[in-house]
């Protein structure tokens, strides 16, 4: 679990880095020009790690669902050479799927002096600013698009869903209360990722004003890598204990 971790937080920390310190430095110089050659490097390195991200919250699943369908086997299924199989194969596939609309906005042609509506360089937005044809790449994105969600969430909801059944044939509370503290965290991460990327494409979607647009995305890539470490050292006994007695202090200050 630790080890799919540790990649989780990296990649976390890699997707808020493509887009977060540019926006910083625009803020503070009030100069929000970005060139032509850096943008389409933002939006590869965007949807690949965001690619990334959502592929490890469903190999985590897998993980979560050995752990309480087959615990007995679980050290045995997931041996080390199969982590790294699962968090290559992630890499890799978030790569390959990130380049042809890479490759496809190359092909693209810009107006001069073209004003992105955002705090990155959107894809969605940069298609609609271009003065060609993007059929093609409007083609690419969407099922590309829906490869990388459909397929990570079906397998999010089927291991769930194999979780949930194993907990109803031998209900108990103590079964419950170990299945929340070993999945807890984790479904957390899923509601509040998914749940966030929802909210982005509908407000793109459905044509909402520029600001909805902006502050949907700036959840999706800043807040969340920011909250992930949060909420998975919530399972942390030490992290527990730092938290009770922050609180008790709090408490015995207000009185």
């Amino acid at each position: 679990m630790y080890f799919f971790l540790r990649h989780l937080a990296l990649t976390g920390i890699y997707f808020s880095t493509v887009t977060v310190p540019k926006m910083l430095m625009n803020m503070q110089t009030q100069n929000p020009p970005i060139t032509y050659p850096v943008c389409p490097s933002q939006v590869y390195f965007y949807m690949i790690f965001g690619c990334v991200d959502n592929l490890l919250l469903m190999v985590m699943t897998y993980d979560r669902y050995i752990a309480i369908y087959h615990p007995l086997h679980y050290t045995s299924v997931m041996r080390g050479g199969l982590c790294v199989l699962l968090v290559s194969g992630s890499w890799i596939l978030s790569c390959s799927s990130a380049l042809p609309n890479t490759l496809l906005l190359g092909q693209a042609s810009f107006c001069a002096d073209s004003i992105i509506p955002h705090f990155s360089c959107s894809l969605p937005k940069l298609l609609e600013l271009s003065c060609s044809d993007t059929s093609l790449n409007e083609l690419v994105i969407f099922t590309e698009e829906s490869a990388v969600v459909i397929f990570p969430l079906s397998g999010i909801l089927v291991s769930y869903g194999h979780i949930g059944l194993s907990i109803l044939r031998v209900p108990s509370t103590k079964r419950i209360c170990k299945a929340l503290s070993t999945c807890g965290s984790h479904l957390s991460a899923v509601c509040l990722f998914y749940g966030t990327m929802m909210a982005v494409s509908f407000s793109s979607s459905s044509g909402q004003s520029h600001d909805k647009d902006i502050i949907a995305s700036m959840m999706y890539t800043v807040v969340i890598p920011m909250l992930n470490p949060f909420i998975y050292s919530l399972r942390n006994r030490d992290m527990k204990l730092a938290l009770g007695i922050l609180f008790r202090n709090s408490n015995l200050l207000d009185k």
